[in-house]
């Protein structure tokens, strides 16, 4: 079928995102929004707002039996989830086609399979990509943390089996860190995501993260080559490039093609990413996990491929194969894109909700910047503090890291502090720009500084 219609069940700036991609296809938007959301960017733009409860994300956005009411009451042809929310969620996906909408992502049971960590990693296994060392199912009970951990070594890390986003990990380095560690993470685990299944991998020392972008239609499968997300903060990916600075050409394509295989095996169907991790010593790589949806960094592959991703969604799940094979995929250049959250990097990455009195955004070839903001917004302190990306492209990472702070420089937000000043310092770091970094670089890099040095420091009003 050919879809006529969305509803846009998410917020910020991945909904304006979607609602403009939409709208180049000539479908109808719709927008749900919280009591807190009335007046943000997205429901401005839809072609029709629907309030679905009040700011508790549980009473919103969380709100399966709403959403789908919302969706039914505007008679859309189709639900996109974004990311975070309901995005992965295989009920709801049930629940959208069962309401006789499209899902725009993969089926139910795919996101089942694959957002169980555990199940991810035996499918990995069965299509003949490498997984880190660790446990082959989930860990029941500390008799058997400690034999596998006898077997494969420290440090180790424990993690939610039914995890995301890097919560729920917790990394242990001997036997009593252990016995203490394992009842607590697995008590979290059901706290937070409603299963207390762990299981244990063994960490990789100075990883890189390394993700490939993949898509597929249901009979063809295709990969968008990789990104980097090494720069993390409390695993929390702060800077994202395209492609990967330093990866062998052998490896890059090895890497791709796993993550292909992957999604063959399942036959995946929409946008997805399978996320590994890269050893450069021993130039290994080795699985993490798939996330069944849109990520937040994709548009640095759009940048390097030319390809939008967000439209491509909606042609497939209208029925459509994929527009493009494999070897009409091709590399050009090099992008990298800086989170912009409303936090201040000084005091501790303090959430900092507000109004914005002033943006000015810089404009110019390879400079993209995609937000939820507009002069006057008041952020709400509800929800997560990004407000945008800011994504550059160039022709070769040195001139994208050159232009990159230029475009950071003429990036003014007034009014709350953001990360704009970390992200400034981090373009003109000279270890950042040897490509000399890993997962563990930018915690290490902070402590040493504290404030960035030479950084302009947050404009507030």
């Amino acid at each position: 079928m050919t879809i006529h219609s969305v509803l846009v069940a998410n917020r910020g700036e991945i909904a304006v995102r979607i609602i403009r991609a939409a709208k180049a296809l000539g479908i109808r938007t719709v927008q749900i929004h919280s009591a807190a959301d009335a007046d943000m960017l997205a429901v401005k733009m839809a072609d029709e707002a629907i309030n679905i409860g009040s700011p508790a994300p549980r009473k919103s956005y969380l709100n399966i039996e709403a959403v789908i009411a919302a969706a039914k009451s505007a008679g859309v042809d189709a639900v996109h989830p974004g990311y975070g929310f309901l995005s992965e969620n295989g009920d709801f996906a049930d629940a959208v086609t069962a309401a006789g909408m499209v899902f725009m992502g993969p089926s139910g049971d795919a996101i089942r399979l694959l957002g169980d960590k555990v199940a991810a990693r035996q499918a990995a296994q069965k299509a003949g990509v490498p997984t880190v060392p660790g446990s082959d199912g989930r860990i029941d009970d500390l008799d058997a943390a400690r034999a596998l951990t006898a077997r494969i070594g420290f440090p180790v890390m424990i993690k939610a089996a039914a995890g995301g986003g890097g919560r729920g990990i917790r990394i242990v380095q001997t036997t009593s860190e252990l016995e203490t560690q394992f009842p607590q993470a697995s008590a979290e685990a059901a706290a937070a995501f409603g299963d207390g299944g762990l299981y244990i991998e063994k960490v990789i020392t100075k990883a890189r993260h390394v993700e490939v972008q993949i898509f597929g239609d249901g009979e063809n499968f295709v990969h968008f080559f990789e990104r980097e997300c090494s720069l993390q903060r409390r695993r929390q990916k702060v800077w994202e490039e395209a492609p990967a600075f330093l990866l062998p050409g052998p490896i890059r394509e090895a890497l791709c093609e796993s993550a292909v295989a992957l999604a063959r095996s399942v036959n995946y169907r929409g946008a997805g990413t399978v996320e590994y991790l890269y050893d450069e010593d021993t130039q290994e790589f080795y699985f993490i996990e798939v996330n069944t949806r849109i990520q937040v960094e994709h548009p640095v592959t759009e940048m390097i491929t030319g390809v939008d991703l967000v439209q491509e969604m909606f042609k497939v799940a209208g029925g459509a194969p994929l527009s493009v094979r494999q070897g009409q995929i091709a590399v050009n250049g090099h992008a990298i894109e800086c989170r912009i959250n409303a936090e201040d990097p000084a005091r501790g990455f303090m959430p900092s909700p507000g109004r914005i009195n002033q943006l000015v955004v810089p404009t110019g070839e390879g400079i993209r910047f995609d937000t939820m903001l507009y002069e006057g917004y008041t952020i709400p302190p509800f929800y997560d503090s990004l407000l945008g990306k800011l994504i550059v492209w160039a022709e070769t990472r040195d001139a994208c890291l050159d232009r990159l702070k230029t475009a950071l420089e003429g990036l003014q937000v007034v009014g709350v502090p953001t990360t704009i000043p970390l992200h400034l310092a981090l373009a003109g770091d000279e270890s950042i720009r040897r490509g000399d970094y890993h997962t563990r670089f930018l915690e290490t890099w902070l402590e040493t500084q504290c404030a960035p040095q030479g950084a302009p420091k947050a404009e507030v009003a």
